[in-house]
């Protein structure tokens, strides 16, 4: 599904998994990592990539792995968290460079906020679109029963084959469902969706991208026990420059997650969207694209 555009497509060994990507922009301009989130690929930037590329950077944005054209490895295993970041920091040097501009949707969003936390010197700036700091989860999660009500499926989703199955039935119909259910009526339209479904229907696609689920799930578990056996717990500050940008009608994710974040970054914007859904950057496309350029124009 090669997507024509003002980009082109690419493919490349990363982390001993290959990844497609499209790539915009002059190759000497500073560089920006688009990551996307579940249950998309790299089309979820489609509105942003030009408007960033005439903006003077060099684009990326790569279907993650499991996602569309990328490979899609076997087992849970293979997609924790440090094999994510690792993704990311295989393209950066890849592309010839020691850090970029990161920018990241939902999941994409949950690696961005992991590399800056795990790998800061690779990330010259953060950008986070609906998706929240890893503390900010957990402290909502202990002491905010709605939060767990809009996880319902997250939990769902360490169930065995029976998500697949779910989601995968009728040649992947489910997901254009979930997609229409959780965005506004013009979020996305008859050619995005069928784009999107013929993806996520590519073989494994759906096991690799709740894989993402699964895998964190046994990660935040063992640090758990961790954290209650007295082994302490791991650190969460992020210590770049810090966009936070937030469709406040998001059914997944409270608007409390944006709160207090000030404990964990240092410096941080945040811009919030009131009418827009969990899918920010659809939503509101010219709006984020200007946000990001002028943010990382600072």
């Amino acid at each position: 599904m090669d997507i024509d555009g003002p980009w082109t497509h690419e493919q490349a060994i990363v982390n001993d998994v290959r990844l497609h990507y499209v790539a915009a922009g002059n190759e000497e301009d500073p560089l920006v990592v688009l990551l996307h989130g579940f249950p998309e690929f790299w089309y979820s930037w489609r509105d942003q990539i030009p408007a960033l590329a005439e903006a003077g950077y060099r684009v990326v944005a790569p279907d993650m792995r499991g996602y569309n054209l990328s490979e899609k490895p076997h087992g849970i295993e293979s997609y924790r968290t440090e094999e994510l970041v690792g993704d990311v920091a295989g393209l950066v040097e890849l592309l010839g460079r020691k850090s970029a501009r990161v920018v990241g949707h939902d999941w994409g969003g949950v690696v961005a906020w992991e590399v800056a936390i795990r790998r800061p010197e690779l990330v010259e700036q953060l950008a986070v679109l609906n998706a929240p700091h890893p503390g900010a989860y957990r402290r909502e999660l202990g002491r905010n029963p709605e939060q767990w009500k809009r996880s319902w499926y997250a939990m769902a989703f360490q169930l065995p084959w029976l998500p697949e199955a779910w989601l995968g039935a009728r040649d992947a119909a489910r997901v254009e469902t979930l997609l229409c259910e959780t965005a506004r009526a013009d979020t996305f339209g008859d050619e995005d969706l069928r784009r999107y479904r013929e993806a996520a229907a590519r073989p494994g696609a759906l096991s690799s991208a709740i894989h993402y689920y699964r895998a964190l799930f046994r990660e935040i578990l063992g640090r758990e026990v961790k954290r209650l056996v007295g082994r302490g717990s791991r650190n969460l500050d992020v210590d770049v420059p810090t966009l936070l940008l937030w469709g406040e009608q998001d059914d997944a994710l409270g608007v409390e997650l944006t709160e207090g974040l000030d404990r964990w970054v240092s410096d941080l914007r945040i811009e919030r969207f009131p009418e827009a859904t969990h899918w920010v950057q659809h939503d509101r496309p010219e709006e984020v694209a200007e946000s990001l350029v002028e943010f990382f124009a600072e």
